[in-house]
């Protein structure tokens, strides 16, 4: 088929000889594409959206085929998350809890501890009343820590799910699931939660299980070199955390956690025998070892240069079976224990990774391997720890794994080691009954949606078969238009299927648009019939809908644009000659240059509104009162505002009856003025006011300069500093007054006149003055002007003022001679006075973005060590001898500033202002009285050599909230 765009041209190539009045049935059936052949399945890539007749491709071929059940629906088999038969419970990662899952799963094949939490009496079986017990049994939910963790272990056992969700105990915990913690850390908190919570059971075998189970003796001995005197300290401890860089094997570790540690120096001991400080050693001494033990190797350290963690990714070799004998204090005691369980953390970064646990069974010895949801049983009843755990992913290590010796394991990523030497209660287990129940429950109503889905699909199924073989409209039967896209949705099951809409097809004539028909198919009567009676809608758009008018017009628009260029050059021809007496039309010079444009624009638009955009309607296109000004038409430009005939002739000419009319074609609603029609009468009244008006403006003007021709000039002023001898009293207007008034003098008709003086401007609110004779001299002045009394009588005759204001020089006889206050009218009004004060200090002190300086000083002189980076075009003080640095105020402005341009850290700043040191981190600079143009002096601890003593200021713009949190101030 061809393409859209040649079936355009295809549809309205007859235009070029075929006249409006002279359309017929089988021109606009041209129009409509009836009768471009339809498209065979197989022969398009994809639906002929030009082509109403194609109905290929439209999500037929789902359907004419054989039927696939899974097609029907997109629900998974239930069936998959339920648990195998002698398999283990996996955990939900809720985001970044993968480290508490291990735990979890660790903790939990700790039978003993299993065994434990089932015992404890926070449920409702420590109930007295056996009704009471029975009543509560059924609404028991857990809540706290310790009964989410007893209910979470009873569905690790019996549930029937293939991974369970582990919220419940982690809301409890109050954890961050999209954030990842230290799991070392986790394990010893939740471990001392846990033992502070069976403590205070009332069973007393359950009081000491976490110590049983965890805990162990040991002591710091401290023996003094002097005296020989021991010093023992004894410690209880949960886990050994080991050093591991720069071992190899798990028993170097414990050896060097052992080794003894001499104090000396400033580390020396204070020996209460010998009653002073003496060089000592310490070590630590193992007295009892716990049932399970927890050995850390520590992965995650701190890293000084860069100041955050950094994780380890040493090789380290561990035994399936280990003697701590040799590590206790009494020899010859044999103490071995089995591995039972090794958590490994995947990755390099001690801030990211993934956390599994390898977990031993003890009631079968099988190793699984815990991965959040997913299990998966080692083969043979061995460790197999695998590549991914032992290799860093992220990083290609020119370390190889060391080879191990039978009975050993080696891993890079393992932090943590344990080594080790039941029925769920009754309430419980009906908790992991209702939770099983509730799965079944859901088992049965997934399978029951996809029974549902599948049997819709079948049905569906057969009325496509039935419908799209009728779809097709034979040549010369009768047929409608439904739209493309609801077809589509129709075929498509994943869509419910809505009411036949062709609202959207209409033109401005109720009709099928012309413009639509590439989006519509052509259908027979009898298919329409049929889905027209299943799902309703309208309106129905049959052959009698096909628009003649949209087509007469569309054929009007494309002959005149054939024809434009033509005309063009007959008109060019015909404007060269005068037009005969009183047979001529005004025409706009501006118009009649680019007519030719100016038509195919009218032409273009002419089109468009023939042409459906956005479902609207012909005439609801944009408003056109939006932009009036782009939307000017031909002639306009002889328009005067109101309507008429401009009164400018040198913006209009005279052309002929014959150029108007060929003209008038292309613009049937441009303005049309004969030779005869008069100017508008109105612009030519406005034009002699305006004029008159001019002249009296000129004449105001020029009285008033010469009656203040000292004022205009700005010639022997008053001012506050020299009071002019002569008078006493000055008046005073403001600046801005004074400002307009002198426009208006230079251009007086171009400029409205000044009719007023707008003195409540320098008035408080309560009518009083804002400014004191000394606060002008400091410069408050810039917002007055001050007036000889002979100018204040000629403004105050010439215009209006709405409140005199005058200063008074008042000198008064003393004993010690005279002295000289002054007074203005209207008095100060002193509130008003303090609260413009006030908030000027306000401003100065509380600022978003502003100047500040810093300057370096080393044994009170000043040295130059900042670096010119984007220097700016303000000039600097005057005592300084070097440009100005001054960076630009969009950058974040932190301590890195100053360190960038003094090569100062902020520990070695030491910052003041006028004498006062600046050591409140925490404060504003505002607070700290540092206000915009100040200059910070900088000290450093270490003074720097070999630069010049030159005076040189660091610029920083900052905002005010510049030292907060930021380190600024040094220390």
């Amino acid at each position: 088929m061809a393409p859209r765009v040649q079936l355009e041209k295809a549809a309205w190539r007859w235009v070029e000889s075929v006249r409006p009045e002279d359309i017929h049935r089988e021109h606009i059936e041209i129009a409509y594409r009836i009768c471009v052949p339809s498209c065979k399945r197989g022969a398009c890539r994809r639906n002929c959206k030009g082509n109403p007749n194609c109905l290929v491709g439209i999500g037929e071929h789902a359907w004419l085929g054989e039927i696939n059940e899974n097609s029907f629906h997109n629900i998974d088999d239930p069936n998959s998350e339920r648990r195998d038969k002698n398999t283990f419970v996996g955990l939900t990662n809720l985001g970044a809890t993968c480290y508490v899952n291990t735990f979890l799963q660790v903790w939990f094949h700790n039978l003993e501890l299993r065994r434990t939490l089932y015992l404890c009496q926070n449920c409702p079986s420590s109930q007295s009343n056996w009704w009471e017990v029975l009543q509560e049994a059924w609404d028991y939910e857990p809540r706290s820590i310790c009964e989410h963790l007893q209910y979470l272990f009873a569905l690790l056992q019996n549930s029937n799910r293939r991974y369970i969700d582990p919220s419940g105990l982690v809301k409890a915990l109050g954890l961050d699931t999209g954030q990842q913690q230290d799991a070392q850390e986790f394990s010893k908190l939740f471990l001392s939660l846990l033992e502070d919570t069976l403590s205070k059971q009332k069973n007393p075998n359950l009081q000491n299980v976490i110590q049983l189970q965890f805990c162990g003796q040991m002591s710091y001995v401290t023996v003094c070199n002097q005296c020989g005197r021991a010093s023992p300290l004894p410690s209880r401890y949960y886990e050994l955390e080991l050093n591991i860089q720069g071992h190899k094997n798990l028993t170097e570790c414990v050896t060097e956690f052992l080794k003894e540690e001499k104090l000396d120096g400033d580390n020396r001991y204070f020996c209460e025998s010998c009653q002073s400080k003496q060089n000592a050693t310490r070590r630590i001494k193992l007295h009892s070892l716990p049932r399970v033990l927890n050995l850390q190797l520590m992965r995650f350290v701190f890293d000084r240069q860069t100041g955050h963690k950094k994780k380890l990714n040493t090789f380290i070799s561990f035994p399936e079976q280990l003697d701590m004998g040799p590590f206790l204090e009494g020899k010859g005691i044999k103490c071995v224990y089995e591995l039972s369980a090794v958590l490994i953390h995947r990755g390099v970064s001690a801030y990211s990774g993934h956390y599994i646990a390898h977990v031993r069974d003890a009631r079968t010895s099988d190793w699984y391997k815990f991965n959040d949801e997913e299990i998966e049983k080692m083969e043979g009843k061995k460790l197999q720890l695998g590549i991914e755990e032992d290799i860093a992913e992220t990083v290609k290590s020119q370390t190889r794994k060391p080879k191990c010796s039978k009975g050993y394991h080696c891993s890079r990523n393992a932090y943590m080691l344990v080594y080790n030497p039941l029925s769920v209660p009754g309430f419980l287990q009906r908790l992991v009954d209702r939770d099983n129940r509730k799965f079944e429950e859901w088992c049965l109503e997934m399978a029951d949606m996809r029974k549902q889905s599948v049997d819709k699909g079948k049905a569906k199924h057969e009325e496509v078969k039935e419908l799209y073989e009728l779809l097709p409209a034979e040549d010369g039967q009768q047929y409608e238009f439904v739209p493309l896209e609801w077809l589509k949705k129709w075929l498509d099951d994943s869509t419910v299927t809505k009411e036949i809409d062709n609202g959207n097809f209409l033109c401005s004539h109720g009709k099928l648009h012309p413009d639509k028909v590439g989006e519509a198919k052509r259908i027979s009567v009898k298919a329409a019939e049929l889905l027209f009676d299943r799902y309703g809608g309208g309106p129905r758009l049959d052959g009698s809908t096909l628009c003649e008018e949209c087509v007469g017009q569309r054929c009007r628009v494309l002959r005149l644009k054939n024809q434009l260029a033509e005309d063009f050059k007959e008109v060019t021809n015909l404007v060269k000659g005068p037009p005969k007496s009183d047979e001529g039309y005004w025409v706009g010079k501006t118009s009649l240059r680019s007519w030719r444009q100016l038509a195919l624009e009218q032409l273009d638009e002419d089109e468009e509104e023939t042409k459906h955009i956005d479902g609207k309607s012909n005439g609801e296109g944009p408003n056109q009162d939006e932009d009036e000004e782009e939307m000017k038409t031909f002639n306009e430009d002889i328009l005067c505002r109101h309507g008429g005939l401009s009164i400018l002739e040198s913006e209009r000419r005279l052309v002929t009856e014959e150029v108007w009319s060929k003209l008038r074609v292309y613009f049937p609603r441009a303005p049309q003025f004969t030779q005869l029609q008069e100017p508008c009468q109105q612009c030519l009244r406005l034009e002699r006011e305006g004029k008159e008006n001019e002249a009296l403006n000129r004449m105001m003007a020029s009285e008033q300069k010469s009656s203040l021709l000292n004022l205009f000039q700005e010639k022997n002023r008053p001012t506050l500093t020299k009071w002019p001898q002569e008078t006493d009293i000055l008046y005073i207007v403001p600046l801005f007054f004074v400002d307009e008034w002198r426009k208006f003098i230079r251009r007086p008709t171009k400029t409205t006149p000044v009719s007023s003086v707008g003195n409540s401007l320098l008035l408080c609110p309560h009518g009083g003055f804002m400014f004191t004779h000394d606060s002008m001299l400091m410069g408050d002045a810039q917002h007055i002007a001050l007036l000889w009394p002979g100018e204040w009588e000629v403004i105050s005759r010439h215009f209006l003022v709405d409140q005199p204001i005058s200063i008074c020089r008042i000198s008064q006889a003393t004993p010690n001679g005279s002295s000289v206050e002054y007074t203005t009218q209207p008095e100060l009004c002193r509130d008003c006075r303090e609260g413009f004060i006030f908030q000027q200090q306000r401003d100065m002190r509380e600022y978003a973005q502003a100047t500040v300086y810093v300057r370096k000083v080393i044994d009170d002189k000043r040295v130059s060590t900042a670096p010119e980076v984007n220097v700016s075009g303000s000039e600097a003080e005057d005592e300084r001898e070097e440009p100005v640095a001054k960076v630009d105020g969009e950058q974040d402005p932190d301590f890195s500033q100053i360190m960038h341009a003094f090569s100062v850290a902020p520990f070695d700043q030491n910052l003041s202002i006028d004498g006062r040191c600046l050591t409140d981190d925490s404060a504003t600079l505002g607070s700290l009285g540092v206000i915009p143009e100040s200059v910070i002096c900088l000290k450093a601890d270490e003074p720097i050599a070999d630069y010049a003593a030159l005076d040189d200021v660091y610029q920083v713009c900052m905002p005010e909230e510049g030292f907060k949190g930021t380190g600024l101030l040094g220390h």
